[in-house]
């Protein structure tokens, strides 16, 4: 809507010329162009990397600017990226990071940064470790961006299975063992796991990337799942118990078992949960 768009670019003036500012990349429903009257605008502010990992020392890597200054309700949400951080986030970035760029478009660029360049000012990545600059490329900020929101298929195999993996563990494990003890607790987190990981891996089985806990509900029901799963789902979620657990497994295993082996099931689990931090990663939940 017009007020974004004239709100969006009041807070390029007021940050172009600052010398660390690279690019303006904007995002969200802004950027989607399905924004509501009231929405604020969503930025990722573009600095170069000696600026990135300075604001990082200082944990200032998000704020919001403009409260009410634009329209009603009006603020800019930003979030500091650099080139690093923009390679960074294509080469292993988690799915809401993805996601986020889904739609971006670079509302400004500095002239000299229409290509930026990958590694630190420095000579180092973005989390300290060396970069040899001369093997490093320089996309531009469109290409990077395409880069963050694609998996290549055959990463989008191995979550299907890891997902699985996951549904087997919460709803065949730890949800027994929950009911078995009387685990209240037990019982709602494996139940809640349990159907985050069979919606992972429907999300993952359409190469759809998670957003985040919020939209879960809402990104399920637009992606292909099995007559009856998504009541099933719903149960789980109501209703945690043994018998919910059951059905909602036993579709999963229907639709998605033959991808992954049984006696692979507790070493992908492992690889995938406590030993994520051995592997430098996050947990599947998370990626």
């Amino acid at each position: 809507m017009e007020q974004q768009e004239r709100a969006l670019a009041a807070y390029i003036d007021t940050v172009r010329e600052h010398p660390a500012t690279l690019a303006v990349i904007v995002v969200g429903s802004v950027a989607r162009r399905d924004e509501r009257a009231e929405s604020d605008v969503d930025v990722y502010l573009v600095v170069d990397d000696a600026s990135f990992t300075a604001a990082s020392a200082e944990n200032r890597l998000a704020w919001i600017e403009r409260r009410d200054a634009d329209y009603p309700g009006s603020y800019i949400d930003i979030k500091l990226s650099s080139p690093g951080y923009l390679a960074a986030a294509a080469e292993h970035g988690d799915d809401p990071t993805r996601a986020s760029f889904a739609g971006a478009r670079v509302a400004y660029a500095r002239r000299d940064a229409s290509r930026v360049d990958e590694s630190s000012v420095d000579g180092s990545s973005v989390d300290g470790s060396s970069v040899d600059e001369s093997s490093v490329d320089a996309p531009d900020l469109d290409d990077l961006i395409g880069r963050i929101t694609r998996l290549p298929d055959g990463e989008w195999e191995e979550r299907v299975r890891s997902h699985l993996a996951q549904v087997r563990l919460h709803g065949g494990y730890f949800l027994r063992q929950a009911a078995e003890r009387g685990d209240e607790f037990l019982l709602r987190h494996a139940a809640l796991h349990l159907a985050l990981a069979a919606a992972r891996a429907a999300f993952a089985a359409d190469r759809t990337l998670l957003q985040g806990p919020k939209y879960v509900s809402r990104t399920l029901r637009g992606v292909p799942t099995p007559e009856g799963f998504l009541e099933a789902w719903d149960d789980v979620v109501a209703r945690p118990g043994l018998d919910t657990g059951e059905r909602l497994m036993r579709l999963v295993e229907e639709w998605l078992g033959d991808r992954l082996d049984a006696d692979r099931t507790l070493s992908t689990f492992i690889r995938d949960n406590e030993l994520a931090w051995l592997r430098g990663g996050v947990p599947a939940e998370y990626y």
